[in-house]
């Protein structure tokens, strides 16, 4: 089935769609902006990209569609988990995504969202502030 056909069936009936506040939202793996729209569909398209925290808390996981084996869903990802820093890992998104010939109107979505989860994962650190004493 084609990609169009598919997002005509599921765009207004999705168990990962939220309706409300004159917006629609969809939960769905490998959508990268939460948006229901076809761009940043995870479901019909045949190459996706999704980014998610590590399982650990440390890094972010590269998560790409196969286009061949659509019919085997569990045989269909590839899962790389990036932790070797937030500029390496980064680059390897850059690079999967040039090299592999992946989806380039999706490059920006990913470095994004992988910069947010690894600004999330760093610790917080307390600045502490000088007292005044009044003499």
């Amino acid at each position: 089935m084609s990609a169009d056909l598919q997002w005509m069936i599921i765009r207004n009936n999705s168990s990962f769609l939220l309706k409300g506040n004159k917006q629609s939202l969809s939960r769905e793996p490998n959508n990268l902006k939460g948006r229901n729209s076809f761009r940043y569909n995870g479901l019909v398209h045949q190459k996706t990209i999704g980014v998610e925290p590590c399982a650990d808390g440390k890094g972010v996981v590269l998560v790409t569609r196969k286009s061949t084996g659509w019919r085997k869903p569990v045989k269909a990802f590839t899962r790389t988990e990036l932790k070797r820093g937030s500029r390496r890992s980064l680059n390897t998104i850059r690079k999967t995504i040039r090299n592999n010939r992946y989806r380039k109107d999706l490059k920006m979505s990913a470095l994004r969202r992988a910069s947010m989860i690894l600004k999330s994962q760093r610790p917080v650190i307390i600045k502490k502030t000088s007292r005044k004493t009044n003499k």
